[in-house]
Order: C-alpha cells, then sequence, then structure tokens
C-alpha cells in the first residue's frame, strides 16, 4: 500500500474524530468546530468550540486541543503532532498552533472570511514567523461545510 494512501485513511480516520466532536458542539448550540491533536497515531488532546458555554471567547476547538495536549505531554512545544480540525484556524488559533510548533494542520472546510491558514490570511508558512506548519486541506471538507452550513441556515 502506498504511503499516500495510508496517510489518506490516517487523515480520514482523525478527521472522523474531529467531526464527532463539532457534531457535540453543534447539539450544545456552539458553532460546530471540532479539534483533536495526535502525536504517535494516539489522540493527545481534544476539544469543540465552547465559547458560549464558558463565556470565553478564546473557547475555540483548537486552543482547548492545543491546552490538552500539552497538558497530556506536560509540555508546551507539540513537536511531531498533527491537529486535526473541521474549520481553517482562525488568526488566533492559527498564532497559537505557530507558538506550540506543531508540525502539521489538517483541516476540512475552509473559511474564506478568518482562514489563517492559506484562505483569508497565512500565518501558518509566514517566513517571520520563527515556525512554519505543514498544511493539508480538504479532509472530509463537504461534510465539515454542511454541518456548518446546517448550524447557520437556523440562527441567520
Amino acid at each position: 500500500m502506498s504511503s499516500s494512501i495510508t496517510g489518506t485513511k490516517k487523515h480520514l480516520r482523525f478527521m472522523q474524530q474531529a467531526f464527532l466532536l463539532a457534531e457535540q458542539a453543534y447539539d450544545e448550540e456552539e458553532i460546530p468546530v471540532g479539534a483533536v491533536i495526535v502525536k504517535d497515531n494516539h489522540i493527545i488532546g481534544k476539544g469543540y468550540n465552547q465559547s458560549e458555554r464558558l463565556a470565553d471567547a478564546t473557547a475555540h476547538a483548537e486552543m482547548l486541543a492545543i491546552s490538552a495536549a500539552c497538558s497530556t505531554l506536560e509540555e508546551k512545544y507539540l513537536q511531531d503532532c498533527t491537529l486535526y480540525v473541521t474549520l481553517e484556524p482562525c488568526p488566533m488559533c492559527a498564532g497559537a498552533l505557530v507558538w506550540s510548533k506543531i508540525d502539521t494542520v489538517v483541516y476540512g472546510a475552509q473559511d474564506a472570511n478568518a482562514g489563517s491558514c492559506g484562505s483569508a490570511f497565512n500565518l501558518s508558512t509566514n517566513d517571520k514567523l520563527n515556525h512554519q506548519i505543514n498544511v493539508i486541506q480538504g479532509i472530509m471538507e463537504d461534510d465539515c461545510e454542511h454541518l456548518l452550513q446546517s448550524f447557520f441556515e437556523v440562527r441567520r
């Protein structure tokens, strides 16, 4: 089996876990974004948007997953780790991912308004920063987009 097929299956498996968290956020009337952080094929941190419940504008899925992963590893850097997230990270989250030195971000849906891994901005590969992130986009993109659209259809 080629490494690209193996990689795609791995990406799909972990994105499915992030998607389950996004569905949990949806059920709790939060913007449906879910994230997991993986090291050595094990989930070491996960989160979903909880800004409403926690009354905290920074309680994005990625931020909560970063915090959980750093706690698991008992260190501030996430080298050799991959973030799987259902929506392209915003500027705040992309900045935190750069500072945490995560290796790779895999995301589902693009965010044309605030996406900071290439869509609206690009913090992930900005050579003025001390770390660049590998980015893979479009894993489960249709599912991720549909969940977000369903959420906002009934609210706007």
